[in-house]
């Protein structure tokens, strides 16, 4: 045989399979209307159970795996079309149409809002760009931000999430599985670090440099050319130009903002000397209360899935199967417990999309913990 009848063999095969699956899921359609009548819950793990054994010994040995996947997959397609049409809600679908109804129109423009560092910080920069005339009180750190929001003692917080360059910000990750919180907006900065001096200090006085962190790993080949240079980082880039500023020396530089230079009276030595001119940084707003303001089409979630071969492939065929985009997958260590881990996901879908809402409806059943962080927009 040539390729060609291989492929013309294939085919038919093909013609045959798909009025198979189509004769299946017209029967899984029939009996999920059984189940609607008699008030029947759409999963029958037991049912599955054995219908995989049954697949799996009814199958040659070396395709079992493959034939274990394939039906798999056609079991969570087959349960998707299910609830689709029992159209049930449930508690969060319920306060997601709730929070779609009551939140007002219009993003505010005034709020008081929680921030991270002192004046000038990435953070307050990236508030300036969600809010008209917000109210900034600044913390010390990302878990007291978290914290003012639990507490009531802002209505919002921007914290840093992740960079184009640097990756993610592990710590706040790590603090999202800690406090509760709900995310009702997102924006993506530019970043630009520069070394910022007091004024009349030369490269060759330069002793120390100061700053965050990330700012220092998104600058990591530049800060290489300084020889014998000691390199400390800091709570923020804001935080090392006012450290810089107060200080009595003239050998200590700051990597940090163009403001943080106007805003303490310091000196651009060199601009932009990041390894990369694109360099970006997303930063959530935050919120006590769920608000899900009109246009919201990027969505956040937390979950712990059972830790058994094939739970996360569960969840992300879930998606697959309703056309829904995974933007962004992260896991964290969970510290009480050994090698688990917190899944993150930022999925592409419209709020007001029917297959978001079945895909909220159920996800809960998918895992050990599930966490519904918010829907929102994302300001570029």
């Amino acid at each position: 045989m040539e390729l060609k009848d291989y492929r013309q063999e294939l085919d038919s095969i093909d013609d045959e399979m798909i009025k198979l699956f189509t004769r299946r899921m017209k029967t899984a359609a029939d009996i999920a209307e059984y189940k609607k009548k008699h008030g029947l819950p759409v999963l029958d793990s037991k049912r599955e159970r054995e219908k995989l054994l049954d697949v799996a010994e009814k199958t040659p040995e070396q395709l079992r795996e493959y034939a274990v996947a394939l039906y798999s997959l056609i079991f969570e397609l087959s349960r998707s079309s299910q609830n689709r049409i029992l159209g049930r809600t449930t508690e969060l679908t319920e306060q997601i149409s709730a929070a779609i109804e009551k939140t007002d129109r219009l993003f505010p423009q005034n709020a008081t809002v929680a921030c991270q560092g002192v004046e000038g910080a990435y953070s307050q920069l990236a508030c300036d760009k969600l809010f008209r005339l917000p109210n900034v009180l600044y913390f010390s750190s990302f878990d007291a931000v978290f914290s003012a929001i639990e507490k009531g003692l802002c209505r919002y917080g921007v914290i840093p999430l992740e960079n184009s360059t640097a990756g993610s910000v592990n710590m706040v990750y790590d603090l999202m599985m800690k406090h509760n919180f709900r995310i009702v907006r997102s924006v993506r900065l530019k970043v630009d670090h520069n070394l910022l001096v007091k004024p009349g200090a030369k490269r060759s006085d330069i002793k120390e440099i100061y700053s965050h962190e990330q700012a220092i790993s998104q600058c990591a080949e530049y800060l290489r050319k300084f020889s014998g240079v000691k390199v400390i980082p800091c709570e923020n880039t804001a935080v090392a130009a006012k450290m810089v500023a107060q200080s009595d020396r003239k050998d200590v530089a700051a990597l940090s903002s163009r403001s943080c230079m106007k805003l303490y009276g310091l000196e651009c030595l060199e601009q932009s000397v990041q390894d990369q001119g694109n360099n970006y940084t997303r930063f959530i707003c935050i919120s006590r209360d769920l608000e899900i303001y009109p246009g919201a089409d990027r969505t956040s979630l937390m979950m712990v899935v059972p830790h058994r071969p094939g739970s996360l492939y569960k969840v992300l065929s879930r998606f697959y199967a309703l056309g829904i985009n995974l933007n962004k997958l992260e896991s964290r260590p969970m510290p009480e417990r050994n090698f688990e881990f917190m899944f993150y996901f930022d999925l592409d879908a419209s709020v007001y999309s029917p297959q978001f809402i079945q895909l909220m409806g159920e996800l809960e059943s998918f895992g050990e913990e599930f966490v519904y962080l918010g829907s929102y927009s994302e300001v570029i």
